[in-house]
């Protein structure tokens, strides 16, 4: 596995992080002794950041890292969030109040009194960034986090941020599906120096060894309200998925090994951050940390999945309000 440092002044990590938001439903069901089987196994591939947030399953991912986190704390570099409320009325919420509300809930559901990385899951609009950021430095000088991350937000978001004080990482779903980051943000860490962690680097399966059929996704399976999948849009990108995993197989690799491999080449910033609930997946998702793809490789994946090629944006109207558009 190799190695990428988590900001310029932060630690270096595996090139491939592991999510635990798929430890609790967000895909389907999972029992909390293979989620705990899977992060032992990561931790010996080289897997060694983990990341969750306050939201994932109600505060439940977080739990169930604990229970690792007792023997393993010490070989893992921890990230967690704030700032989502799942309320209608206010699902966002920066303020000072709320942020540490939260921050508390974390670091008692991990069982830690420092979390490594704290993210901004989402900036609410009316307040200033710099408003945020004063938060997050009280917290840090508290040694109650170690460096600061914002997600899903512009690079005008991050470049005002980083007036006020440091931003070790910025969370993005970046994939071969989801470009957005090119649009600046890719350009912007790699001035800076701040790490890009690409979440759903698989495009929500798509790039798993088995194609996902939507037809089989359950009720509260998260790509329910993702139009890319509908019966509109999804057979125009099975289409193109069909053509990529003949060239994986055509290099005798997996489709994910070669997304992920893919997603590295873009900066020595990038560092991807898959979730899964199954060994075998994360397997697959590691390995493309220990290839290197040449310029020929590279321009046949382009060939292939050309930038702007998926038909349908990449979130509902509800899931698209957060994150924060550019260009």
């Amino acid at each position: 596995m190799q190695k990428r440092q988590l900001g310029p002044d932060g630690p270096m990590v595996g090139a491939v992080a592991l999510g635990t938001m798929n430890f609790v439903g967000t895909y389907g069901d999972t029992t909390p002794e293979d989620a705990l089987r899977c992060m032992s196994a990561c931790l010996e591939m080289g897997v060694d950041h983990f990341d969750s947030s306050n939201i994932y399953g109600a505060g439940r991912a977080e739990e169930l890292l604990s229970r690792f986190l007792k023997d393993h704390g010490d070989r893992v570099v921890l990230a967690s969030k704030c700032g989502i409320t799942r309320r209608a009325e206010q699902p966002f919420d920066n303020s000072a109040a709320h942020m540490r509300e939260a921050l508390e809930g974390s670091l008692r559901r991990l069982g830690v009194d420092h979390i490594h990385l704290y993210y901004l899951h989402r900036h609410e609009v009316a307040r200033p960034i710099e408003e945020v950021m004063e938060t997050l430095l009280a917290f840090r000088a508290e040694g109650k986090i170690g460096a600061i991350g914002l997600s899903e937000v512009a690079p005008a978001t991050l470049e005002r941020a980083q007036a006020v004080g440091p931003v070790a990482a910025v969370q993005s779903e970046y994939s071969l599906w989801t470009r957005q980051v090119e649009l600046g943000m890719l350009q912007a860490t790699g001035r800076s120096g701040t790490a890009l962690v690409g979440f759903s680097p698989v495009g929500r399966g798509i790039f798993a060894r088995e194609l996902p059929d939507p037809a089989t996704f359950g009720q509260n399976d998260l790509r329910q309200g993702m139009p890319r999948f509908s019966p509109e849009h999804w057979p125009h990108n099975l289409k193109r998925l069909q053509a990529f995993r003949s060239f994986a197989a055509d290099l005798g690799e997996s489709p994910a090994t070669l997304a992920i491999a893919w997603l590295l080449s873009r900066g020595p910033q990038v560092i991807a951050l898959p979730g899964s609930r199954s060994i075998a997946h994360m397997q697959d998702n590691a390995r493309g940390a220990m290839i290197d793809l040449s310029p020929q490789h590279l321009d046949q994946i382009e060939a292939l999945l050309p930038i702007g090629w998926a038909h349908g944006p990449r979130y509902g109207a509800a899931m698209s309000v957060g994150p924060q558009s550019y260009c």
